[in-house]
């Protein structure tokens, strides 16, 4: 009889940074990528920000795969259906071992957290579970995961603002989903603002400067 168990070990996995966080940083971002990249060249998009206002940091999610049968392009995946309650608790505790590693506990730079399609559910999750407060969350084409409730964001400040983000043409976002996810953002956030790029499901990189501004 087969039986399955569990065990507890160490593990290592990279991240990635971008500028330098310096006397003239007045912005911070974490950014959690989507499906299927690798954090090295999902932080590429964040190249056009100011490098000495601006510091950068991209998680990478632990589970690599190849994308294709020549066994040449190489993505990762944060979530799947298998073992995910496990997996959650893992990808938030590595999470924030790299906000901790990375910014100091009193800090007065501006927090801007941002999840692209899969790293939303990673972003929101990481922020409820260890109250990580912000100056801006952006939710870019990604569903908000259904277990999240108003009150797990009763921390947030009152200037702490919400933009859900998505192209008009992302074939993953149906129209009930966009209605949905309006509902529950004006449900979970006080300050929500929904904006539509003309676009389809990609990252919509000319907002970053007008956010950082």
């Amino acid at each position: 009889m087969s039986v399955e168990k569990n065990v507890s070990y160490q593990a290592n996995n990279t991240y990635s940074t971008l500028n330098t966080l310096s006397d003239n940083t007045k912005n911070v971002w974490i950014v959690f990528h989507g499906l299927g990249y690798l954090s090295r060249y999902f932080i590429r998009y964040f190249k056009n920000l100011d490098p000495q206002e601006n510091y950068i940091i991209a998680p990478q999610a632990p589970s690599k795969y190849y994308q294709d049968s020549s066994f040449k392009h190489i993505g990762a995946c944060w979530l799947t259906r298998e073992n995910t309650t496990s997996e959650i608790e893992n990808v938030l505790t590595y999470t924030q071992s790299v906000w901790e590693k990375e910014i100091p506990s009193q800090n007065n730079y501006r927090i801007f957290i941002l999840g692209y399609s899969q790293g939303v559910s990673i972003a929101t999750r990481w922020i409820k579970t260890y109250q990580v407060s912000c100056d801006q969350l952006i939710l870019h084409s990604g569903g908000i995961p259904t277990e999240l409730k108003a009150s797990d964001f009763d921390f947030f400040q009152d200037h702490t603002q919400v933009l859900y983000l998505y192209g008009n043409q992302d074939p993953y976002i149906t129209e009930a989903k966009k209605t949905e996810a309006k509902i529950r953002g004006n449900t979970l956030f006080k300050n929500l603002q929904v904006k539509v790029f003309s676009g389809k499901h990609e990252v919509y990189s000319p907002i970053f400067p007008i956010l950082a501004q």
